[in-house]
Protein backbone atom coordinates (compact mmCIF):
# COMPACT_ATOMS: atom_id res chain seq x y z
CA UNK A 1 0.00 0.00 0.00
CA UNK A 2 2.84 2.39 0.86
CA UNK A 3 4.44 1.67 -2.51
CA UNK A 4 1.17 2.31 -4.28
CA UNK A 5 0.68 5.64 -2.47
CA UNK A 6 4.23 6.67 -3.32
CA UNK A 7 3.64 5.91 -6.99
CA UNK A 8 0.38 7.88 -6.97
CA UNK A 9 2.10 10.86 -5.28
CA UNK A 10 4.95 10.76 -7.80
CA UNK A 11 2.52 10.65 -10.72
CA UNK A 12 0.62 13.63 -9.29
CA UNK A 13 3.81 15.65 -8.94
CA UNK A 14 4.79 14.89 -12.52
CA UNK A 15 1.35 15.88 -13.79
CA UNK A 16 1.09 19.10 -11.78
CA UNK A 17 2.35 22.27 -13.54
CA UNK A 18 5.52 23.70 -12.00
CA UNK A 19 5.00 26.63 -9.64
CA UNK A 20 6.07 29.98 -11.04
CA UNK A 21 9.32 31.24 -9.59
CA UNK A 22 8.97 34.25 -7.34
CA UNK A 23 10.50 37.45 -8.69
CA UNK A 24 12.13 40.08 -6.52
CA UNK A 25 11.93 43.83 -7.17
CA UNK A 26 14.36 46.05 -5.26
CA UNK A 27 13.26 49.70 -5.24
CA UNK A 28 16.06 52.24 -4.63
CA UNK A 29 14.81 55.46 -3.02
CA UNK A 30 16.55 58.05 -0.81
CA UNK A 31 16.63 59.07 2.84
CA UNK A 32 13.59 58.17 4.91
CA UNK A 33 12.79 61.86 5.59
CA UNK A 34 12.66 62.73 1.88
CA UNK A 35 10.02 62.09 -0.79
CA UNK A 36 11.54 59.21 -2.73
CA UNK A 37 11.17 56.88 0.24
CA UNK A 38 7.39 57.12 0.91
CA UNK A 39 6.69 56.98 -2.83
CA UNK A 40 8.95 53.94 -3.08
CA UNK A 41 7.12 52.24 -0.21
CA UNK A 42 3.79 52.91 -1.95
CA UNK A 43 5.10 51.52 -5.24
CA UNK A 44 6.42 48.45 -3.46
CA UNK A 45 3.00 47.75 -1.94
CA UNK A 46 1.32 48.20 -5.32
CA UNK A 47 3.74 45.92 -7.17
CA UNK A 48 3.61 43.20 -4.54
CA UNK A 49 -0.18 43.23 -4.55
CA UNK A 50 -0.77 43.46 -8.29
CA UNK A 51 2.08 41.53 -9.96
CA UNK A 52 1.82 37.76 -9.40
CA UNK A 53 4.71 36.03 -7.62
CA UNK A 54 6.54 39.28 -6.86
CA UNK A 55 8.23 40.22 -3.60
CA UNK A 56 9.43 43.82 -3.20
CA UNK A 57 12.16 45.36 -1.10
CA UNK A 58 12.38 49.13 -0.57
CA UNK A 59 15.92 50.33 0.09
CA UNK A 60 16.78 53.70 1.66
CA UNK A 61 19.89 55.15 -0.02
CA UNK A 62 21.81 58.39 -0.50
CA UNK A 63 19.51 58.93 -3.51
CA UNK A 64 20.29 59.79 -7.13
CA UNK A 65 24.00 59.08 -7.70
CA UNK A 66 24.13 56.01 -5.47
CA UNK A 67 20.89 54.70 -7.00
CA UNK A 68 22.24 54.94 -10.54
CA UNK A 69 25.51 53.22 -9.64
CA UNK A 70 23.59 50.43 -7.89
CA UNK A 71 21.36 49.98 -10.95
CA UNK A 72 24.38 49.72 -13.23
CA UNK A 73 25.74 47.04 -10.85
CA UNK A 74 22.32 45.32 -11.02
CA UNK A 75 21.86 45.68 -7.28
CA UNK A 76 18.43 47.23 -7.79
CA UNK A 77 15.59 47.00 -10.31
CA UNK A 78 13.90 50.40 -10.26
CA UNK A 79 15.14 53.67 -8.80
CA UNK A 80 14.34 57.33 -8.29
CA UNK A 81 16.77 59.95 -9.60
CA UNK A 82 17.09 63.61 -10.44
CA UNK A 83 17.37 64.53 -14.11
CA UNK A 84 20.75 66.22 -13.87
CA UNK A 85 22.28 63.20 -12.12
CA UNK A 86 20.76 60.90 -14.74
CA UNK A 87 22.25 62.90 -17.58
CA UNK A 88 25.63 62.98 -15.83
CA UNK A 89 25.51 59.19 -15.37
CA UNK A 90 24.77 58.63 -19.05
CA UNK A 91 27.58 61.03 -20.01
CA UNK A 92 30.05 59.43 -17.55
CA UNK A 93 30.67 62.74 -15.77
CA UNK A 94 33.43 61.97 -13.28
CA UNK A 95 32.97 65.27 -11.41
CA UNK A 96 29.40 64.21 -10.65
CA UNK A 97 30.55 60.87 -9.22
CA UNK A 98 30.49 58.61 -12.30
CA UNK A 99 33.84 57.12 -13.30
CA UNK A 100 32.46 55.96 -16.65
CA UNK A 101 29.25 56.02 -18.70
CA UNK A 102 26.49 53.96 -17.06
CA UNK A 103 25.38 52.42 -20.34
CA UNK A 104 22.93 49.86 -18.88
CA UNK A 105 20.53 52.50 -17.51
CA UNK A 106 17.08 52.65 -19.10
CA UNK A 107 14.26 55.12 -18.44
CA UNK A 108 10.78 54.27 -17.22
CA UNK A 109 9.16 57.70 -16.75
CA UNK A 110 9.55 61.33 -15.86
CA UNK A 111 7.57 61.78 -12.66
CA UNK A 112 7.28 64.97 -10.55
CA UNK A 113 9.57 68.03 -10.54
CA UNK A 114 12.03 68.58 -7.73
CA UNK A 115 12.15 72.10 -6.34
CA UNK A 116 15.45 73.47 -5.10
CA UNK A 117 14.48 74.55 -1.59
CA UNK A 118 16.93 76.65 0.35
CA UNK A 119 15.81 77.34 3.91
CA UNK A 120 17.72 79.45 6.44
CA UNK A 121 17.38 80.33 10.11
CA UNK A 122 15.60 83.69 10.10
CA UNK A 123 18.23 85.38 12.30
CA UNK A 124 20.97 84.47 9.78
CA UNK A 125 19.74 87.25 7.44
CA UNK A 126 20.07 84.99 4.41
CA UNK A 127 17.53 86.17 1.84
CA UNK A 128 19.07 85.09 -1.47
CA UNK A 129 21.79 82.73 -2.69
CA UNK A 130 24.63 85.24 -2.55
CA UNK A 131 23.87 85.88 1.15
CA UNK A 132 25.33 82.42 1.85
CA UNK A 133 28.87 83.85 1.73
CA UNK A 134 30.59 83.16 5.04
CA UNK A 135 27.61 81.21 6.46
CA UNK A 136 27.22 77.50 7.22
CA UNK A 137 25.28 75.35 4.74
CA UNK A 138 24.28 71.68 4.53
CA UNK A 139 24.34 70.50 0.92
CA UNK A 140 23.02 66.95 1.21
CA UNK A 141 24.90 63.66 1.17
CA UNK A 142 28.13 63.73 -0.89
CA UNK A 143 27.49 63.27 -4.62
CA UNK A 144 23.73 63.05 -4.05
CA UNK A 145 21.36 64.75 -6.47
CA UNK A 146 20.87 67.51 -3.90
CA UNK A 147 24.60 68.10 -3.64
CA UNK A 148 24.94 68.25 -7.44
CA UNK A 149 22.10 70.81 -7.47
CA UNK A 150 23.93 72.86 -4.83
CA UNK A 151 27.09 72.95 -6.94
CA UNK A 152 25.08 74.01 -10.02
CA UNK A 153 23.39 76.86 -8.15
CA UNK A 154 26.60 78.18 -6.61
CA UNK A 155 28.40 77.94 -9.97
CA UNK A 156 25.59 79.97 -11.62
CA UNK A 157 25.81 82.51 -8.75
CA UNK A 158 29.57 82.72 -9.46
CA UNK A 159 30.39 81.13 -6.11
CA UNK A 160 32.10 77.95 -4.91
CA UNK A 161 32.20 76.02 -1.67
CA UNK A 162 35.23 78.13 -0.76
CA UNK A 163 32.87 81.13 -0.45
CA UNK A 164 30.73 79.37 2.16
CA UNK A 165 31.88 79.60 5.76
CA UNK A 166 31.27 75.91 6.52
CA UNK A 167 29.92 73.05 4.40
CA UNK A 168 28.15 70.04 5.92
CA UNK A 169 27.28 66.96 3.83
CA UNK A 170 24.20 65.77 5.67
CA UNK A 171 20.86 64.10 4.86
CA UNK A 172 17.69 66.18 5.20
CA UNK A 173 16.67 65.20 8.74
CA UNK A 174 20.16 65.64 10.20
CA UNK A 175 20.46 69.07 8.60
CA UNK A 176 17.21 70.13 10.25
CA UNK A 177 18.37 68.85 13.64
CA UNK A 178 21.54 70.98 13.39
CA UNK A 179 19.52 74.08 12.51
CA UNK A 180 17.18 73.52 15.45
CA UNK A 181 20.18 73.35 17.78
CA UNK A 182 21.72 76.54 16.38
CA UNK A 183 24.72 74.85 14.75
CA UNK A 184 23.79 75.45 11.10
CA UNK A 185 22.58 78.53 9.21
CA UNK A 186 20.92 76.98 6.14
CA UNK A 187 20.06 73.77 4.31
CA UNK A 188 19.52 73.17 0.61
CA UNK A 189 17.13 70.32 -0.11
CA UNK A 190 16.09 69.20 -3.58
CA UNK A 191 12.66 67.59 -3.27
CA UNK A 192 8.98 67.93 -4.01
CA UNK A 193 7.09 70.77 -2.40
CA UNK A 194 6.15 70.22 1.22
CA UNK A 195 9.01 67.85 2.02
CA UNK A 196 8.58 66.54 5.59
CA UNK A 197 11.98 67.70 6.86
CA UNK A 198 11.39 71.34 5.90
CA UNK A 199 7.81 71.29 7.19
CA UNK A 200 9.21 70.04 10.49
CA UNK A 201 11.82 72.81 10.55
CA UNK A 202 9.39 75.63 9.71
CA UNK A 203 6.98 74.38 12.38
CA UNK A 204 9.75 74.31 14.99
CA UNK A 205 11.39 77.71 14.47
CA UNK A 206 11.33 80.94 12.46
CA UNK A 207 12.91 80.41 9.05
CA UNK A 208 13.31 82.10 5.68
CA UNK A 209 12.63 80.33 2.39
CA UNK A 210 15.57 81.72 0.41
CA UNK A 211 15.16 82.91 -3.17
CA UNK A 212 17.08 81.53 -6.15
CA UNK A 213 16.50 84.39 -8.65
CA UNK A 214 15.54 83.65 -12.25
CA UNK A 215 18.80 85.16 -13.53
CA UNK A 216 20.74 82.48 -11.64
CA UNK A 217 18.41 79.72 -12.84
CA UNK A 218 18.82 80.84 -16.45
CA UNK A 219 22.60 80.55 -16.07
CA UNK A 220 22.21 77.01 -14.69
CA UNK A 221 20.76 75.86 -18.03
CA UNK A 222 19.04 72.57 -18.89
CA UNK A 223 17.58 70.54 -17.23
CA UNK A 224 16.88 73.32 -14.68
CA UNK A 225 13.89 75.61 -15.16
CA UNK A 226 12.60 78.65 -13.22
CA UNK A 227 9.93 77.73 -10.67
CA UNK A 228 8.01 79.14 -7.74
CA UNK A 229 7.51 77.85 -4.20
CA UNK A 230 3.95 79.06 -3.57
CA UNK A 231 3.15 81.15 -0.49
CA UNK A 232 2.22 79.11 2.59
CA UNK A 233 3.99 75.97 1.41
CA UNK A 234 5.83 76.20 4.75
CA UNK A 235 4.88 77.75 8.08
CA UNK A 236 5.65 81.47 8.13
CA UNK A 237 6.18 81.71 4.35
CA UNK A 238 3.73 84.46 3.45
CA UNK A 239 4.76 85.08 -0.17
CA UNK A 240 5.85 83.23 -3.30
CA UNK A 241 9.59 82.51 -3.56
CA UNK A 242 11.57 82.17 -6.80
CA UNK A 243 13.65 79.03 -7.24
CA UNK A 244 14.73 76.35 -9.73
CA UNK A 245 13.14 73.00 -10.54
CA UNK A 246 14.44 69.83 -12.20
CA UNK A 247 12.46 66.71 -13.22
CA UNK A 248 12.70 63.43 -11.33
CA UNK A 249 12.71 60.11 -13.15
CA UNK A 250 12.07 56.46 -12.46
CA UNK A 251 14.76 54.34 -14.09
CA UNK A 252 15.75 50.70 -14.40
CA UNK A 253 18.48 48.74 -16.18
CA UNK A 254 18.61 46.75 -19.41
CA UNK A 255 18.69 43.40 -17.60
CA UNK A 256 15.14 43.71 -16.22
CA UNK A 257 12.66 41.85 -18.43
CA UNK A 258 10.42 43.70 -20.87
CA UNK A 259 7.29 42.19 -19.33
CA UNK A 260 8.18 43.19 -15.78
CA UNK A 261 9.02 46.78 -16.76
CA UNK A 262 5.80 46.96 -18.79
CA UNK A 263 3.82 45.91 -15.69
CA UNK A 264 5.70 48.32 -13.42
CA UNK A 265 5.11 51.22 -15.82
CA UNK A 266 1.43 50.37 -16.29
CA UNK A 267 0.82 50.07 -12.54
CA UNK A 268 2.64 53.35 -11.90
CA UNK A 269 0.11 55.28 -13.96
CA UNK A 270 -2.88 53.18 -12.90
CA UNK A 271 -2.10 53.86 -9.21
CA UNK A 272 -1.67 57.64 -9.12
CA UNK A 273 -4.28 58.19 -6.35
CA UNK A 274 -2.36 55.81 -4.06
CA UNK A 275 0.90 57.62 -4.81
CA UNK A 276 -0.74 61.00 -4.12
CA UNK A 277 -1.92 59.59 -0.78
CA UNK A 278 1.63 58.49 0.04
CA UNK A 279 2.98 62.01 -0.58
CA UNK A 280 1.62 65.19 -2.15
CA UNK A 281 4.39 65.04 -4.78
CA UNK A 282 2.71 61.91 -6.14
CA UNK A 283 -0.19 64.11 -7.21
CA UNK A 284 2.11 65.81 -9.73
CA UNK A 285 2.86 62.60 -11.66
CA UNK A 286 0.99 62.69 -14.98
CA UNK A 287 1.01 60.31 -17.94
CA UNK A 288 1.18 63.21 -20.41
CA UNK A 289 4.49 64.31 -18.86
CA UNK A 290 6.06 60.84 -18.76
CA UNK A 291 8.45 61.41 -21.68
CA UNK A 292 9.45 64.98 -20.78
CA UNK A 293 13.14 65.58 -21.33
CA UNK A 294 14.16 61.92 -20.89
CA UNK A 295 17.98 62.00 -21.31
CA UNK A 296 18.58 58.23 -21.76
CA UNK A 297 16.93 55.45 -23.82
CA UNK A 298 13.57 54.12 -22.72
CA UNK A 299 13.35 50.52 -21.56
CA UNK A 300 11.44 48.45 -24.18
CA UNK A 301 8.83 47.53 -21.56
CA UNK A 302 8.07 51.19 -20.86
CA UNK A 303 8.15 51.99 -24.58
CA UNK A 304 5.54 49.29 -25.20
CA UNK A 305 3.21 50.83 -22.61
CA UNK A 306 3.55 54.32 -24.08
CA UNK A 307 2.81 53.01 -27.57
CA UNK A 308 -0.40 51.46 -26.23
CA UNK A 309 -1.33 54.85 -24.78
CA UNK A 310 -0.54 56.70 -28.02
CA UNK A 311 2.38 58.64 -26.56
CA UNK A 312 4.99 57.02 -28.81
CA UNK A 313 4.96 55.69 -32.39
Amino acid sequence: MRSLLALVAAAFMLAAPPAEAQQSITILTGGTSGIYYPLGVALGEIYEKEIPNVKTQVQATKASVENLILLQQRRGDIAFTLGDALKAAWDGDEDAGFKSKLADLRAIAAIYPNYIQLMAVKDSNIRTVTDLRGKSLSVGAPKSGTELNTRAILRAARMTYADIGKIDYLPFAESVDLMKSGRLSATLQSAGLGVASLRDLSNAMEVTVVAVPKAIVDRMGSPFIPATIPANTYEGQDSDVETAAVPNYLVTHSGVSEQLVYEMTKLLFESLPALASAHAAGGHIKLENALTGVPIPLHPGAERYYREKGLKN
